[in-house]
Parts: C-alpha cells; structure tokens; sequence
C-alpha cells in the first residue's frame, strides 16, 4: 500500500505543479497586456521650452490609454501646488476643469488632450510642471510627465557666423575645383589640337616627297638618250 500512497502524492505534486505553472503563466500574460495597453501621459517630444517674459506659452499635455479610460482623473502642478483639476467621466466628452491660477487656461479637449496656456508669463513662473493622470478602468494605474519652462529677459540670437565661415570655405574649394577642372581640359583640348595638326603636317609632307620623288624619277627616264 505504501508504494501506491507515494506514486499518488507524487502524481498530485506534478499536477499541483502544472496548475501553478499555468496560472503563472495567464497572470504574466495579463500583466503583459495590461502593461502594454495602459496609461500614458506625455508632454511631447520636447519637453522644455524657453519663452521671454511677459509672453504667453503653452504647456502640452496628452494621455492615450488602449483599454479606454472611465473618470479619469487628471491636474497640473508646480512645486506642489495644483495649479487645475478635473475629472473627465468617459472618452469624448468635455470635462468641466477647476482653476485655481489666474493665469492658468484650459485648452484642452475632449481627444486625450489636456494641455493649459499660462498667460503674462513672470520669473516666478520658471520651473517643472507635472502632467497626472489616473485612470481607474486599469486599476487606478497612474503616469504623470514632466514640461520644464524657463523665462528669460529676450531670446538670444544664433551665431551663425562658424556656419557662415564653413559654408563659404567649402564653396570655395568647390568652386576652385570646378575651375582646375575646366582648366584642365581646356588644356587638354589645346594639346590634342596641336597633335592633329602635327599628324597633318607629317602627313602632308610625306605626300610632298612622295610626289617629288616620282617626278623626279620620271624625269631621269625622259632623259636618256637613245642608242
């Protein structure tokens, strides 16, 4: 009887063990779906921006989620400080935004976009502004991005003059090229010239002694006098 109990326990054990090996497998499965269709936030490629002081800016804002979303909730802070707020109940609709910055503007809409102009920029107002998020159709996932804004008195020019000094060197040693070149087989062209009508010469002259020498021998012949 032992044997039989020891070759059960060992067949459960197996069995416990492919169920535990299955369901760890369905739960990455779900994770790894879940992970690559939740939430994201972003604030776009760029994410700084340096505007003079006393203009307006737009700080950019969007979320994407492939799940869908469902009272999501979502503001925009400062050091801390919430700067608006909203919850927006499902997709497509136009969420009613609270304000609490004077300067602060939603222009946000209702395709993912949640960005906010900030009017009369001041000094004060340079720093790092965070865009949240939070959706709990994925179990309340969250993300948030980072827009950094610097003010400064005016926008410095560009430097274009190392461009300007590069740009008109390589236009000169190409122009110094094409011109060696041009140059080169106007030359060329000169020397095949002179060997054409150096052929044509020998040529020429090579018919005059051929000429000459039969004229010459004709001669001598006419010449001879008769026995």
């Amino acid at each position: 009887m032992a044997p039989a109990d020891s070759s059960g326990s060992s067949v459960s054990g197996r069995l416990r063990s492919g169920d535990l090996l299955h369901a760890g497998l369905a739960l990455a499965l779900l994770l790894g779906i879940w992970s690559v269709g939740g939430l994201e936030v972003s604030t776009g490629k760029v994410s700084k921006l340096v505007a003079m002081n006393g203009s307006t800016v737009l700080l950019p804002c969007t979320y994407a989620s492939c799940i869908g979303i469902k009272n999501l909730y979502f503001n925009w802070t400062k050091n801390g400080t919430t700067l608006c707020e909203a919850v927006i109940p499902i997709e497509g609709v136009q969420p009613k935004v609270d304000v609490y910055h004077e300067r602060v503007e939603f222009v946000g809409s209702n395709k993912g976009n949640i960005s906010i102009l900030l009017w009369n920029i001041t000094f004060d107002d340079a720093g790092d502004y965070v865009c949240f998020a939070r959706n709990p159709k994925e179990k309340f996932r969250n993300h948030s991005a980072i827009f950094t804004l610097e003010v400064v008195e005016q926008l410095t020019e560009v430097d274009n003059t190392l461009t300007v000094i590069i740009v008109s060197v390589l236009g000169g040693v190409i122009g110094l090229v094409i011109l060696i070149m041009v140059i080169k087989a106007l030359v060329v062209r000169f020397l095949c010239k002179g060997d054409e009508k150096n052929k044509e010469c020998l040529v020429s002259s090579g018919n005059d002694n051929t000429e000459n020498g039969l004229s010459g021998a004709k001669g001598e012949k006419q010449g001879t006098p008769k026995a």
